[in-house]
């Protein structure tokens, strides 16, 4: 049943006001309906298009009238993901103009006047820094926040050549980066709006959203806006991107566009900017057969030692201390690498050390930076694969993301997830309920559960399994 438009909740915003839709996510065995409020493809800058492509974002100028928020926006600049197989596909969704939207799930009781304001969760998707939508209905935050009676914030960043293209002689750097921040800067602004506590945020996020929620923690001009992080899958073993390296890929892209590299900045600028997205786009997927071999997980253009959001590398950030009392949460799944291992003719023998290597070792080390510095962490091992699996992905990397959101729907043709049962449901529960505790709490303890202690110091190291 479709709702009158004039009973459709709308909030004001300092940019405009905007007009949500009101659902009910179907409750599991043994949980509360409890409505929530959906406001989508809200814009938190302007559009990157014009003599806006290749610069940092600015504040959306905003609208009059209320806006029409029923509908996530378009997604970034982008090809198809190269997890496809995995996960399954999606259809192309993007648009450069107004992609830099986001997403809020808010319990609708948190609209009431006078109503406490809630936690906020801000969650950034993965995807390589190269794909992915915080509107996809994968990331649908509707039943997570129901499920913690706290408020849920997705997002979309630049993503490719079009957010990590190192070129700072025309404003090129860090620029997705760049678009996070801009995330928690709307965040501090405008949550209250939606009934969300802007001095109770946790930034979280899967694979390259984990390196960015960490990132946002760490960095001295957004640390300040977070106050808890949740790591998914972070690919810790990847250092940001060394200058010189990011030199020579955006050399080896202008060629592929037929752009000279050594060329005027001005003419760069202008040549870059007057290309179609499309072009934009094809030559980066060109320039990533060229560069990334089967089993690489690190892209072409991914995020800039030294440039904006990543003054230093996350090893030293946190070893100095740098995320002060800001509570953890982290953890990976447990055969990560299949994801990129299974398919194409890889060698599979590399699965377990390469997935130690690049998720599993870092998280051991930031554990105990942690637990040296009296702030423990929470670590998990997501365990749950597949049956039947005819393709040994195991617990790959991704497969915990239906059980985050309760998205299962979403993921028809996804060999990570296959059928689901009862047991997947509670699984849900238990995995979504602890994640959203944490983020209201600062404890992922959840009640009828067993206690999930912190990783401390010495032989005490205690991993939750999911």
């Amino acid at each position: 049943m479709t709702m009158p438009e004039e009973a459709r909740p709308v909030v004001g915003t300092h940019r405009g006001a905007v007009r949500g839709i009101q659902e009910a996510p179907t409750p599991a065995s043994g949980e509360a309906a409890v409505p929530v409020a959906a406001f989508r493809g809200i814009p938190y800058a302007a559009s990157p298009v014009g003599e806006r492509r290749f610069a940092a974002p600015l504040p959306h100028p905003g609208w009059s009238g209320v806006r029409d928020a029923a509908r996530s926006g378009p997604s970034a600049p982008q090809a198809a993901s190269r997890l496809e197989a995995v996960m399954g596909p999606r259809a192309a969704d993007w648009d450069e103009e107004g992609c830099l939207n986001l997403n809020v799930w808010t319990p609708a009781a948190a609209l009431a006047p006078g109503a406490p304001a809630r936690a906020v969760l801000v969650w950034f998707h993965g995807g390589g820094w190269t794909s992915g939508s915080g509107g996809w209905d994968w990331y649908d935050g509707a039943r997570l926040a129901a499920l913690g009676d706290i408020v849920v914030v997705t997002a979309n960043y630049r993503l490719g050549p079009l957010g990590f293209l190192h070129l700072p002689a025309i404003g090129a750097a860090n620029l997705g980066n760049q678009d996070q921040a801009a995330v928690l800067r709307w965040v501090r602004d405008t949550v209250a709006a939606f009934g969300g506590n802007p001095g109770r945020v946790t930034v979280g996020g899967q694979s390259a959203g984990a390196y960015a929620a960490l990132s946002l923690a760490l960095a001295p001009d957004t640390g300040g806006l977070v106050h808890r992080v949740i790591a998914q899958s972070g690919p810790w073993g990847l250092h940001p991107q060394n200058p010189a390296d990011a030199a020579e890929s955006t050399a080896a892209y202008l060629r592929i566009l037929g752009i000279e590299p050594e060329g005027d900045p001005a003419a760069l600028g202008t040549a870059l900017r007057t290309l179609p997205a499309e072009q934009l786009v094809t030559a980066y997927g060109q320039l990533a057969a060229m560069s990334t071999p089967p089993g690489e997980v690190a892209p072409p253009m991914y995020p800039v030692l030294g440039g904006p959001g990543v003054p230093r590398a996350w090893q030293e950030a946190v070893a100095d201390g740098a995320l002060g009392d800001k509570e953890l949460l982290i953890g990976a799944t447990e055969d990560e690498m299949t994801a990129f291992l299974a398919f194409g003719g890889a060698d599979r023998s590399r699965v377990g050390p390469l997935t130690d290597r690049l998720f599993g070792d870092g998280i051991g080390e930031i554990a105990a930076l942690r637990a040296a510095q009296g702030v423990p962490a929470y670590v998990y091992r997501f365990t749950r694969r597949p049956d039947p699996d005819p393709h040994g992905l195991g617990a790959t990397h991704c497969a915990e993301l239906p059980f985050l959101f309760g998205t299962f729907d979403a993921y028809p043709e996804a060999p990570m997830l296959g059928p689901v049962d009862a047991d997947d449901r509670a699984l849900a529960r238990a995995f979504g309920g602890a994640l959203a505790a944490f983020t209201a709490t600062g404890s992922p303890d959840v009640p009828g559960t067993s206690p999930w202690g912190p990783w401390l110091a010495g032989p005490s190291q205690e991993v939750k399994r999911f």
